[in-house]
């Protein structure tokens, strides 16, 4: 729970202006990157580019099979991070269409992250481009081969073919796209026009922001991992991505605060109130993705019906019976114990410690999802899973960087940012 300390001059009980917008006095704040958005930038584009050489020539040493498995490290690597940046916008699109005050002091960078959409869709092209030149590296059903001697997926192909799959990819990254930039288009504007009706606006797109944002993830999540396996179908299995995509983000978020900090900026505005309830988002959904994912596990187990079992036998065979078993404690119960206090969601170092760890688990989450269809019973660890990661997180970071650099890193004319300051738990 948490008690507003002042009132700004935005009414939340109405969507009207009740006052002019004022600029808070931040002189004493260090508020942009600068230098230290240049240094990460060039250290990070540096990685990027390493980091995807070193894959795509792994790759090619080990000829069509090689660049199979180098296909299948490079999605979960992608996946990771663009869960991440659906996290930032699902961040940005709720604290809007619930007038969130407490956040606003945090608001810009998810807002940042969700802009990263155009740059997700270009690293999108080394999956998308294949399956357009009908090559079966990564998913099954792409192979005329595989559907002829596959009739379940054969009467899939009115929707896994190559170009209504390329026409789908299109409207999802367009729209994450086109909301993740306008969002952090107008919020940068309030900054130097301090227009509260950019409030307003922003508030009234979030709500169809949050349809749009709802239908396009949960196909997403369909068409990149669940079609690995195109014979085995869960209706949760969207819900079950948005929960670890949400609990990234959540994970993400007090890591970036707190470097921002000990780079010497915005010290004096994020507090251990915010942290406090950074940490109550990462617990919230540590619990949220363990529901669903018992939830998705015990329906099939119930129905014991094999075309849906299948999937969950091969997770819990030879080596990856292991990976299951460090989820359900490394992803639930040991996180869950160790945030369901108070104490450790407003210890920055605690929380910090747990949000590295629960990234590392969305990573053995994703991984789980997509690898066991290429080695039954054996878990094929490879040095390219670590350098697709390396690549698409330098590129991402750097454009997170890049973006901030020059601009305010809160949203200084924000109608509540005098709440967020003042913000504080109960």
């Amino acid at each position: 729970m948490c008690r507003k300390t002042s009132e700004g001059p935005f009414d939340d009980r109405e969507d009207t202006v009740s006052a002019p917008n004022r600029a808070i006095d931040l002189s004493g704040e260090q508020i942009t990157l600068g230098p230290v958005g240049d240094r990460v930038t060039r250290i990070a584009g540096a990685i990027g580019v390493l980091g995807l050489v070193a894959t795509a020539l792994l790759g090619m040493q080990g000829g069509v099979e090689g660049q199979a498995r180098a296909m299948n490290s490079y999605l979960v690597a992608f996946c990771f991070f663009l869960s991440i940046m659906l996290g930032a916008l699902f961040f940005t699109l709720i604290q809007h269409v619930t007038r969130a005050g407490w956040s606003v002091v945090l608001r810009r960078f998810a807002e940042a992250i969700a802009a990263n959409a155009p740059l997700m869709a270009v690293l999108a092209l080394p999956i998308l481009v294949p399956i357009a030149l009908g090559r079966d590296l990564l998913y099954v059903w792409t192979s005329s081969e595989a559907l002829a001697h596959d009739h379940l997926m054969a009467g899939k192909v009115g929707f896994l073919n190559p170009t209504f799959f390329l026409i789908r990819m299109v409207v999802y990254f367009g729209a994450w796209s086109l909301m993740g930039s306008w969002f952090f288009r107008k919020s940068v504007e309030q900054d130097t026009s301090g227009d509260p009706n950019l409030t307003v606006k922003m508030q009234s797109a979030s709500a169809p922001g949050l349809f749009v944002f709802a239908i396009t993830l949960t196909f997403a999540s369909l068409d990149l991992l669940m079609s690995l396996e195109p014979n085995w179908f869960s209706t949760m299995f969207g819900v079950y991505f948005f929960a670890g995509s949400a609990l990234a983000f959540f994970a993400t978020l007090p890591i970036v605060s707190y470097f921002t900090q000990k780079a010497g900026r915005l010290v004096g505005l994020i507090s251990r109130e915010h942290y406090h309830d950074m940490g109550k988002f990462v617990f919230a959904f540590i619990v949220f993705w363990a529901y669903i994912a018992f939830s998705q596990y015990m329906l099939y187990w119930y129905a014991n019906i094999p075309e849906e079992t299948v999937w969950f036998l091969r997770r819990q065979t030879g080596q990856w019976e292991s990976l299951s078993w460090l989820l359900l404690f490394g992803h639930f119960i040991v996180p869950f114990l160790a945030l369901i206090s108070r104490i450790p969601k407003r210890a920055k170092g605690t929380l910090i410690v747990g949000a590295f760890w629960m990234l590392l688990m969305h990573y053995a989450d994703l991984y789980y999802v997509a690898m066991p269809h290429l080695s039954e019973g054996v878990i094929p660890l490879s040095l390219m899973d670590l350098t697709a990661m390396l690549g698409v997180g330098g590129f991402f970071v750097a454009s997170v960087a890049t973006r901030l650099r020059n601009r305010s890193l809160v949203p200084q004319r924000d109608p509540r940012l005098h709440e967020s300051l003042a913000f504080e738990n109960f």
